[in-house]
């Protein structure tokens, strides 16, 4: 019975999966068009991917609390209500609602975000490592259809940009209806989870290299996912290649985001796989610095490795570095907040970066110094110990 039941819980936790990423790439192709039919400046635009980091970075914290007082399980499916809302609201091709609805997707994404981690470690112990590889196939597989297939929608199908937005609350709706099954379970330890071990995560040097970590790989990811198309499409692309390219970075993650935690859990630490996402982080953004579009194609699957493993490793790290599902959820919590907070400066500076200077150079810069200091938390992050 109880094997029946997680194989419920582990397709309800794939389909949630499958909405946490693609509200949100969905968008980057489309940026251009976007803010050719609202005329948005370039930071407005930069707006549309970082308003759901700030969400993320708001609404983290609360997931911990909120669980607390409903369980985990019915606190997810308060947010795939909210998740669901909001990209209807996002699909009315107006900028308040397109920014209202942005901001509500977010939200309910923060919640889902922070929550699964603990799940899967309080659930799943053994298999901790296999089921987040699943979990992160399934977010990121969904994101890389979700940007490849944006532009064709609008350019060969014909729909309006908000129409190829709103086709996505479809999964959405799917996932409620997957997760509805687990309102029925009744978790005593979830209900216990407080607080009270909130001052040893936010005085722990171990706990802000994971955050900062966590906030430097999705930095770097958001800014790609808000403008490498637009940046292709300067170099010479087509907004159909742009876009295509951009599914390209994600398709390269997701073997990347199975195989890596399923070996990092068994390894006695982390570090090599450190050593490797800064050294492809590196070159992919060298690389994206010159016009030569073999190197350009190269660099952006460099990259996409490099945020396989170092998505990978954030994931891992909330359990591996943690001694308890409570305590999981609230480095999550904190991970998510602050690293999200971060991340949300990154596609707004580099909208503005290039309205100011008109090149992606400085922009790039920034994202190489980024890297130097993923690198350096990073390998904190992944000796061998706990919080």
């Amino acid at each position: 019975m109880e094997k029946k039941i997680n194989k419920v819980l582990l397709l309800g936790i794939i389909f949630v999966a499958m909405n946490l990423r693609s509200p949100i790439t969905a968008v980057g192709p489309l940026i251009g068009i976007i803010s050719d039919d609202l005329i948005l400046s370039g930071g407005q635009a930069g707006l549309i991917t970082t308003i759901p980091l700030m969400s993320f970075a708001i609404i983290s914290p609360i997931a911990p609390k909120l669980a607390n007082k409903w369980t985990i399980e019915k606190t997810i499916f308060g947010a795939l209500i909210v998740l669901v809302l909001g990209m209807f609201l996002r699909a009315i091709p107006q900028l308040t609602f397109l920014f209202l609805g942005t901001t509500l997707l977010g939200a309910a994404i923060a919640i889902c975000n922070v929550l699964i981690p603990g799940l899967v470690k309080k659930e799943f112990p053994h298999q901790s490592g296999l089921v987040t590889g699943i979990y992160s196939v399934s977010m990121n597989l969904t994101g890389a259809i979700a940007s490849g297939i944006s532009i064709p929608l609008v350019r060969k199908i014909g729909l309006d940009w908000n129409v190829a937005l709103g086709l996505w609350s479809i999964l959405a709706l799917t996932a409620f209806v997957c997760w509805l099954p687990q309102l029925k379970r009744q978790d005593k330890e979830v209900q216990e989870m407080t607080p009270q071990e909130n001052s040893s995560i936010w005085t722990s040097t171990l706990a802000w290299s994971v955050t900062l970590f966590m906030g430097i790989q999705s930095f770097i990811f958001y800014v790609l996912v808000a403008w490498l198309p637009e940046m292709l499409v300067d170099k010479g692309l087509s907004t159909i290649q742009a876009g295509g390219m951009l599914s390209l970075l994600q398709m390269t993650l997701l073997p990347i985001t199975f195989i890596v935690p399923i070996i990092a859990e068994k390894r006695p630490n982390q570090k090599s796989f450190v050593w490797v996402s800064f050294l492809l982080f590196a070159f992919g953004i060298l690389g994206l610095m010159g016009n030569n579009m073999k190197i350009v194609s190269l660099s952006i699957m460099g990259i996409g490795i490099a945020g396989g493993i170092a998505f990978s490793l954030s994931m891992m790290f909330f359990n591996l570095r943690t001694t308890s599902a409570k305590q999981a959820a609230e480095l999550s919590g904190m991970a998510q907040s602050i690293g999200y907070l971060l991340a949300a400066t990154g596609p707004f500076l580099f909208g503005f970066l290039h309205d100011v200077t008109k090149t992606w150079q400085s922009s790039l810069i920034i994202l190489l110094m980024m890297t130097s200091i993923l690198l350096i938390v990073g390998l904190n992050s992944a000796k061998k110990r706990v919080i």
